[in-house]
């Protein structure tokens, strides 16, 4: 009896899926994202050239540093709060802070219903009723108010944390899994999930996962701040 291939063709698509790029869905993977969490599609190819030449803009880059420099201290503390890698919140607060649109965040812009997402993450309404912070049917009085939080820099944050792991919750996978993602397939996979998740943009997962490897990000958010030494008299 001739000996069977298929084992040796299994294993050899299993290693084709190991070595794949994390930031590559298939079009069924696709579909059930789309079932499940209802996101929406890739971004078009003139706004994929725009946000990457937004990227090199030195000037932004360094105020949107400046700002997410801020923020260290909540990203840290809903990092030790969730047990959420850290610098998936601080790719996240950048890339949104660097691509956000002018006068989004005014208050009256906000409160106009311009803008369906507001803050340092952009975060909507809907996200706090998943979070069962507002009810489905608010009242005017509790619309303004959550846009309020959603409008503080910190309680942004806050809630950024919560969305993450909410959706680690529904995808079973543990607030670990978003650590050592350069070394673990696996693991990248599902910090590329989360990134899609929260954008919903095909170019947006790799970009999270660059930026958590940025050197300027990382020393940022990992930076020890030391007093200086008093002076010897």
């Amino acid at each position: 009896m001739g000996r069977s291939t298929a084992p040796t063709a299994d294993r050899s698509s299993l290693a084709e899926n190991r070595e794949a790029d994390p930031t590559t869905f298939t079009a069924e993977e696709l579909q059930e994202l789309q079932r499940r969490f209802g996101v929406h599609g890739p971004q078009p190819k003139l706004a994929q050239l725009f946000t990457k030449g937004v990227d090199q803009l030195t000037p932004l880059r360094s105020h949107t540093v400046t700002r997410l420099d801020a923020l260290r201290p909540v990203v840290w503390r809903e990092s030790h709060r969730t047990g959420i890698n850290p610098m998936l919140l601080a790719a996240i607060l950048f890339d949104e802070m660097q691509h956000a649109k002018p006068g989004e965040d005014l208050p009256l812009a906000a409160h106009s219903g311009l803008f369906s997402t507001h803050g340092p993450a952009q975060l909507g309404l809907s996200e706090m009723v998943k979070q069962g912070l507002l009810r489905e049917e608010a009242s005017p009085e509790e619309v303004a108010a959550a846009r309020d939080q959603l409008l503080d820099p910190e309680r942004n944050v806050e809630l950024l944390a919560g969305k993450m792991a909410r959706l680690l919750l529904v995808l079973k996978q543990p607030a670990s899994s978003t650590f050592n993602v350069s070394q673990n397939r696996g693991r990248a996979k599902t910090v590329a999930t989360l990134a899609y998740l929260h954008n919903g943009k095909l170019d947006y997962p790799a970009r999270i996962l660059r930026y958590m490897q940025d050197p300027e990000l990382h020393g940022l958010i990992f930076s020890v701040q030391r007093k200086p030494a008093p002076e010897l008299i």
